[in-house]
């Protein structure tokens, strides 16, 4: 099977179009740490001393299942033509996608969330090497530069430290989850899934995932009246509609649409702002929610960490972007010589 050479598309209006839309996708996503810690709170308030996997695993079925059935909904007319391509391809995403967040969650129970969330970057690496790979040719100086500074600033951002750095339990599980996640956008790069609906494989994806998470809840709960426990309190019902909304149904569509029209080792670059983009919403979210959902959740501050860390980020996809609008007029030059 041949696959797509990670060339530069320069002058393709689609590609620039859906480089914002992947950029949305990760505000998305960094809008779901503050969310999904606010409701973890509420929830521990609600079942002190329950097992965290019962609430992960809660929270996700909860979701993923909820997501998947109001986009079900919104494609009544066109589900029936859903295509055994598109089942292949939500199946495969949805594995990809629970596997990396539940070696994420339980990695994070034995090590640290600075180590964590190095680690868990290190999808900007994997897609590289295995495109290179598998293309048989090394990625150009621009893509290289651009992954050592996301690297770079993920890990100042992190406060990654390497003296106190150990390999253990913990963080072979967020190098397994790194590498699902790099699955997860190799996998929606393949060419046979031209001309899928993005909404019909997401429904498809979103069901896996709650089907996953379903076990989890199963056999982590005390009582068969904890589910309904976690739900009584209407900030857990607020939160868990934007969860929905922004940062499953929203985030997770744009990406399943958008990322095919930008070449995999570019969108895991761009998906590395979402620390970022997480640090700069957790400086006023958290006291925001707290305001009304009572609970004891505190702002974090502005660090150098967060500011060199962060710029390091943006700069990245911005000469990543930069260098490609360069070679247009190039490219258009060479033409009209031609």
């Amino acid at each position: 099977m041949e696959y797509p050479k990670q060339v530069s598309r320069s002058g393709n209006p689609t590609h620039f179009h859906a480089v914002r839309m992947l950029a949305a996708t990760t505000l998305l996503w960094g809008l779901s740490f503050p969310i999904v810690k606010s409701i973890g709170l509420i929830q521990e308030g609600l079942l002190p001393g329950i097992n965290s996997w019962f609430h992960a695993g809660l929270t996700g079925f909860v979701r993923f299942f909820t997501a998947a059935v109001i986009l079900a909904f919104c494609c009544l007319r066109t589900l029936p033509r859903l295509t055994r391509t598109e089942l292949h391809l939500g199946l495969g995403l949805g594995f990809l996608a629970a596997g990396g967040i539940l070696f994420q969650m339980d990695g994070l129970s034995y090590t640290d969330a600075s180590t964590s969330a190095f680690l868990t970057q290190s999808f900007c690496v994997i897609v590289p090497i295995f495109v290179a790979l598998r293309d048989r040719k090394a990625p150009r100086w621009h893509l290289v530069v651009a992954i050592l500074m996301v690297m770079v600033g993920v890990g100042i951002l992190s406060r990654f430290n390497f003296e106190t750095f150990r390999f253990g339990r913990g963080e072979f599980e967020t190098l397994i989850a790194a590498v699902f996640f790099a699955g997860q956008i190799l996998w929606l790069e393949r060419p046979k899934w031209a001309g899928t609906d993005a909404n019909h494989f997401s429904i498809i994806m979103f069901l896996v995932m709650a089907l996953i998470s379903a076990p989890i809840v199963i056999f982590t709960a005390r009582n068969a009246s904890d589910p309904f426990i976690c739900y009584a309190n209407p900030g857990v019902i607020a939160l868990n509609a934007a969860l929905i909304f922004f940062c499953t149904l929203g985030a997770f569509v744009l990406m399943n649409k958008w990322q095919p029209h930008v070449p995999a080792t570019e969108a895991s670059i761009i998906y590395g702002a979402e620390p970022v983009i997480a640090s700069i919403l957790s400086l006023f979210l958290p006291a925001w929610i707290s305001s009304w959902a009572h609970i004891q959740y505190k702002n974090e501050n502005i660090t150098w960490q967060l500011l060199t860390g962060g710029t390091l980020i943006i700069a990245a996809n911005l000469f990543l972007q930069l260098i490609w609008l360069t070679k247009k007029p190039r490219s258009a030059a060479i033409r009209a010589a031609g």
